[in-house]
This record gives C-alpha cells, structure tokens and sequence, in this order.
C-alpha cells in the first residue's frame, strides 16, 4: 500500500475506533473544568530548588533504561528515584498515598487509571511543552491537561509452536479458539486487578462483547486457565519458557521473547484486541517541582517519542505509520476494538471486584 493512503487509512481508522472518546467526553474528559484548573495552578507553589524526582512507572524494566537515556543526557543534575510495578499495584499505591503522595510524577501507566486518580482529584493540571504535538485521542481535553499519552499497547495471545506441537495442537488465533477443551489447563493471563494488560483484556472484552457474554466467555476460559499472573509481561515469558505454552499477554512482550530466541509465535485476535494508552500526569501536591514539570516536557519530545516508537507501532505523536516495528504482522490500529476509556475507567472497580469474586481463585500467590 502506499505511503500516503495508508497513512490516510490509519488516521479515518482511528478517529473511528476513539469516537465514543471524543463525541462523547470519551477518554479526554475529566471532572474538572478548565477554569478551575487555572486557578488551582495558579495557587500551587512552585520549587525550582529540588534536584530530587520520584517517578511511579509501569513501563517494563528492560525499556526503562533505554528510555532515560535522553533525559539523564539533558538533566544530569536531577536524581531518579523509579519506583516501578504493574499497572494495577501502581494504582493502588498511588489511591492508598492520596493524602500523602510521595510520587511526583506518573510516566507510562495506564490512561484508565489516570483517570480513576483523575476522579479522586490526585492530579494536577500541566501542559507540557510541545503537547500541541499530540493527537488529541491521545490527552485530556482539558487545557492544562490532566493527562498526556505516549504510545498505546493491546492484547496478544503469545504461543510456544515446540510444546504446541509435541501436544499436537494447533496455535490459537481468536479469543473463541482458547475455549477448545484441548487447551485445558495450558492457558496463562494476567490478573486484571494487578496488571493493566488483564485489566484491558477483560475489560475489553466487556466492550467487545456487551457485559453479560464477556462473563459467560471468561467463566469458559476459567476452565482452561493454569494460574493468573500479577504481571502483564509474565504469561509470555511463560510461554517463552514453555511453562505454560500460551500466555495470553501484550505484543511488545510476545515479539521480545521471540527476538530473544523463545519459540513463539505472536498472536493478535482476529475479534481485535483490548487497549490502553501509556500515559503521563503530575501529581496534586502543596509543592509542584519545576524538575517534574520538565521531566514532563521530556517524556513527549522527539528524543523520546522516538525511543517509544522502537517497540510500540502507535504512538502519541504522528510520524511515519508505514515504519511498524518488527513482529507486528497487522495493521496496529485496525488490530485494536473501539473501546472507551472513560467508560473503562467508570466500570474498572465493579469489573475488578466481579472478576476477583469469580476467578481469584487461581491467582499466584503476591510476592
């Protein structure tokens, strides 16, 4: 396809898939109203003096580093502290700390949980630099935003094809094909109350399928999941390992275990998959750090944009949409369900507190 239309295709596609986002508040509406958030900016006192950040992420470990690269080579005199966990410990973290936060930024966690921290108004408005940049299915409509997006990540089903075949079983290539009786037992996925990845995935399901059969589907699945991980990455470094030879999980982790040598395949459901968006926000404190504010700015420059764009096809910023990285065999954008984050974000405790109540059961133990 060229260049040009595909680029015209992605961008129809994805104004179609975020609609329920954008014409109706969506993703990008938060409680707040912009007049209030300019004089609750204005009133916030400012520390230009401290050379100190501490940083709640849910990004992985191994991207973490590469990704501060830019940052450490500009602000060399600011000291990290990265305090990183899955999606869903960061949240409860971050609700538990309300009255007392010790975070100063949020960089790369869930968009649905932003918005859940949103509601209990822990956030505190910032424009970034060059957040005109953005596309709008990607940030609070607010001005100053609540929150900013970097790039988005969806579900994968990731298959061991050497213990598939021992078994003499075909790969699953649907969401309805990890219902067959054959894989009883051999199934791992995240539990969605401590991994963003579980919480999209069923949550997308929610959407994909309307609430009462996304339950009658998962109480199926149920019966051939092994164990619930409380990581999003750890189903697919199962199936790398051939522990349990499917893991449901995200694309990036899939394609990383097969460019590491694992002998998987990476598998995007042809019903689409669920979604979120890796976004960023300041926390509401009685001081706002200048340094936090700046170390804002630099999460979305290109530096940085383009150290996201190596693992993740959709990012915040429109670039090249011909260049997808490798191990991404379809379309990105036409792979993902039309899903509403706010709506997400208002269903994600009663989701939680069902899934927990019927499933729990299998969770591995919390370390």
């Amino acid at each position: 396809m060229k260049k040009s239309l595909f680029m015209l295709i992605s961008m129809i596609v994805i104004v179609a898939l975020l609609s329920a986002c954008g014409a109706n508040g969506g993703a990008n509406n938060t409680p707040a109203s912009t007049s209030n958030d300019s004089s609750a900016a204005a009133e916030t006192a400012l520390d230009t003096d401290s050379k100190e950040l501490t940083v709640y992420t849910a990004l992985e470990d191994d991207l973490i580093k590469e990704y501060l690269k830019t940052y450490n080579e500009k602000h060399p005199d600011i000291k990290l502290n990265i305090v990183r966990d899955s999606t869903g410990i960061i949240t409860a973290k971050l609700l538990a700390e309300k009255d007392n936060p010790q975070a100063d930024v949020v960089w790369g966690v869930a968009a649905t949980s932003l918005l859940v921290l949103d509601q209990s108004g822990m956030l505190e408005p910032y424009s970034p630099v060059g957040v005109d940049r953005i596309q709008a299915e990607f940030k609070d409509s607010a001005s100053p935003e609540h929150w900013v997006g970097i790039d988005a990540w969806e579900t994968a089903i990731i298959a061991n094809t050497v213990e598939l075949e021992k078994k003499g079983l075909a790969i699953p290539q649907s969401y309805e094909d990890l219902l067959k009786p054959e894989y009883k037992g051999l199934i791992t996925m995240p539990n969605p109350a401590s991994s963003g990845t579980g919480f999209l995935t069923v949550s997308g399901l929610h959407q994909l399928l309307g609430a009462d059969q996304a339950w009658a589907y998962l109480d199926k699945l149920h019966e051939n999941i092994g164990i619930y991980t409380h990581s999003g990455s750890k189903p697919a470094k199962m199936a790398g390992t051939g522990e349990y030879p499917i893991g449901i999980s995200f694309g990036y982790r899939g394609i990383k275990e097969q460019n590491d040598g694992s002998p998987v395949e990476v598998v995007f459901p042809t019903e689409g998959s669920g979604w979120d968006v890796e976004a960023n926000a300041l926390l509401k404190k009685a001081k706002i750090k200048k340094a936090a504010q700046e170390f804002l700015d630099w999460a979305i420059t290109d530096d940085a944009m383009a150290e996201y764009s190596k693992n993740y096809p959709i990012v915040a910023v429109k670039g090249d949409s011909s260049v997808i990285p490798e191990g991404y065999t379809k379309n990105p954008i036409e792979q993902l369900i039309k899903y509403d984050l706010q709506e997400a974000a208002k269903q994600r405790d009663g989701v939680l507190n069902e899934w927990s109540t019927r499933y729990d059961s299998k969770s591995e133990p919390k370390s």
